[in-house]
């Protein structure tokens, strides 16, 4: 198996992580208010006391398991775009920045939820307010503002757009999708944009995967690179 499409699985495993992420924060964290400004931090620690494992295992696929597999394919989008290596290397920096960041957020989001269920049986009120301290922390790496993923797939989509090394209906989506993590920075958007990035960002892992796959491995034949 070529790089290339070891790449293009990075991205469905992407695309998967969103899926998960949205599937459980529509249905059990919902009532809690997550993904809200609304979240009760009381709430959310005694859902953590009744199932740590879940937040446990939700954190670990939408920070840890999701910048793992973002690292590989930032690293295979830059090869695939080796004759513009001005691009490449743009675009490897920004990638790289935000799966550092997701990582972060990602350890520090599980130590809050293992700290919060350590704490909770003897002083919920402290748990809660520990893991709510924890979470702005981690909401300030990336879980609640997406400026530096915003940035990359932008980038790469900009990228992609002037070079025709991505499909242009894709490359238009990363855009759109890129705009959407910018507007987070905005407080009284931040919940709609985050939505949107979030969603697009499926869309457009899913479309880059497909077109990693689907690559052949010689550079310069491949169709999601073409000279200029």
């Amino acid at each position: 198996m070529t790089f290339t499409r070891i790449g293009g699985l990075a991205a469905l495993t992407c695309a998967a992580t969103y899926l998960i992420g949205f599937a459980l924060l529509l249905t059990l964290l919902a009532p809690l208010g997550f993904g809200t400004g609304e979240i009760d931090p009381a709430a959310v620690v005694a859902f953590i006391d009744a199932r740590t494992g879940l937040m446990l295992a939700w954190n670990t696929t939408i920070y840890l398991l999701n910048a793992l597999a973002l690292a590989v394919l930032v690293v295979a989008l830059a090869e695939r775009m080796a004759p513009l290596p001005g691009w490449a290397a743009v675009t490897r920096a920004f990638g790289l920045i935000w799966a550092t960041l997701v990582l972060g957020a990602g350890m520090i989001a599980n130590v809050g939820v293992e700290r919060a269920a350590h704490l909770y049986p003897q002083d919920p009120g402290a748990a809660a307010d520990l893991w709510a301290t924890m979470h702005a922390v981690e909401n300030g790496l990336g879980g609640g503002n997406e400026i530096a993923g915003g940035v990359w797939i932008a980038s790469v989509s900009l990228a992609g757009m002037i070079s025709r090394s991505l499909p242009r209906p894709v490359a238009w989506l990363g855009l759109a999708t890129g705009l959407g993590g910018l507007v987070t920075l905005v407080p009284a958007l931040g919940d709609a944009a985050g939505a949107v990035f979030g969603l697009g960002a499926i869309g457009w892992f899913l479309g880059v995967g497909v077109a990693l796959l689907a690559a052949r491995s010689d550079v310069t034949s491949d169709p999601l690179v073409r000279p200029s």
